[in-house]
């Protein structure tokens, strides 16, 4: 079902009938506190017709206000509430209700990280022999041991607490710690890719049997749709076959086209791509560009000790942003051309001249049939 953010119901915190949780007093981290108050409040208010299934929770930001925790506290919240089942995340519109009886997902969800650091704690567990009552080491140790963020770590701890599994050490939130509570689980090795992975693996099927070399791909929203992912997970996975050398990435409206096919082991250079800047290059390329023009500018205009206009008086003469003069400025700094001074009689001042010489630039764009031209 294609979900429009425009047609959902969005809740108000206001709306939301159950009291605040008690966040001072509790025996748990504030994020599982969280979770398990937002999911009980859920489940009574579907039973009660109060809200609907894909329902629209009101943002990160409005619950961290009104629970005076941060945003990265309610944002593990929602995590741990959509590991239980009573929401779905989706890119660009926000958090949805779901019916946590029935499992209704539209979006791929497959395996996330927090999932596969569960199963490897699990691993831990059992390859060093730890009984049932005895302490774990820190999440950060666990986090080494396992290979993983510290925050992954903490979350899938508190995921095997929610299980069973796990029970805290700790007698109040600002103590740290889990304990083994018992050892009767099964280890999930049928899936131990996330899904960026998978849909680079979906993403080379699909140019095998759609593409060829030259070919552009579909724009991200395309895909998104058609390996039904959002388009950060599309955008994250095609990173991957970019720095496999299957993609190039152009800008503009060259965009991003097939320059090896998945199943070739290697590609010979096409001559569009040899004269062609790297993504990485054409980052930096108005960057270069603005601060090459004030050193021409420097050089034939200025003397040692000149005082140059303004960043906004630049800005408006060189139709550029304010941030692309100040980078400029302060990459010109660092290369001992111009000096900053505050108060009444302070501004930016020439102290060096820069020696100009012309310097090529790689095309930002380059079209397949004007290659061979190029190259004659």
């Amino acid at each position: 079902m294609d979900i429009k953010k425009n047609n959902l119901k969005s809740i108000k915190i206001s709306e939301i009938s159950a009291d605040l949780p008690d966040l001072k007093n509790i025996k748990e981290s504030k994020a599982i506190t969280i979770a398990k108050w937002l999911a009980e409040w859920i489940k009574s208010d579907l039973k009660n017709g109060n809200i609907e299934i894909n329902s629209l929770l009101p943002s990160k930001a409005e619950f961290a206000y009104a629970l005076g925790v941060s945003i990265g506290t309610m944002q593990n919240a929602l995590r741990h509430l959509e590991d239980l089942g009573f929401v779905e995340s989706k890119q660009c519109i926000g958090t949805l209700v779901r019916d946590y009886k029935k499992d209704k997902t539209s979006m791929r969800k497959l395996t996330s990280k927090r999932e596969i650091a569960v199963e490897d704690i699990k691993k831990y567990i059992l390859k060093s022999k730890i009984k049932v009552g005895q302490n774990l080491p820190s999440s950060r140790i666990i986090a080494e041991k396992i290979n993983c963020s510290p925050n992954t770590a903490r979350l899938a701890l508190e995921n095997l607490c929610s299980s069973g599994i796990l029970t805290h050490k700790f007698k109040n939130a600002k103590e740290t710690g889990w304990i083994l509570k018992n050892l009767d689980f099964e280890i999930n090795n049928s899936s131990n890719e996330t899904l960026v992975l998978k849909v680079q693996n979906d993403l080379k099927n699909y140019i095998s049997a759609n593409l060829k070399v030259g070919d552009k791909m579909p724009a991200h929203d395309e895909l998104s749709k058609e390996l039904k992912v959002s388009i950060k997970t599309i955008h994250d996975s095609l990173k991957i076959l970019i720095n496999e050398g299957i993609l190039l990435a152009r800008r503009g409206r060259y965009g991003t086209s097939v320059i090896k096919m998945p199943n070739e082991m290697a590609v010979e250079q096409r001559r569009e791509t040899s004269i062609f800047a790297s993504a990485q290059e054409t980052a930096f390329y108005y960057y270069e560009k603005t601060q090459n023009h004030i050193k021409r500018m420097l050089a034939e205009n200025y003397q040692i000790g000149e005082k140059l206009p303004s960043i906004m008086e630049l800005s408006k003469q060189m139709d550029l942003s304010p941030n692309t003069i100040r980078k400029a400025f302060h990459n010109l700094a660092k290369e001992g051309y111009l000096a900053f001074s505050r108060g009444r009689y302070g501004g930016t001042f020439v102290i060096d001249i820069p020696e100009m010489e012309e310097q090529a630039f790689k095309w930002l764009a380059v079209n397949p049939k004007y290659a061979e031209v190029y190259k004659n």
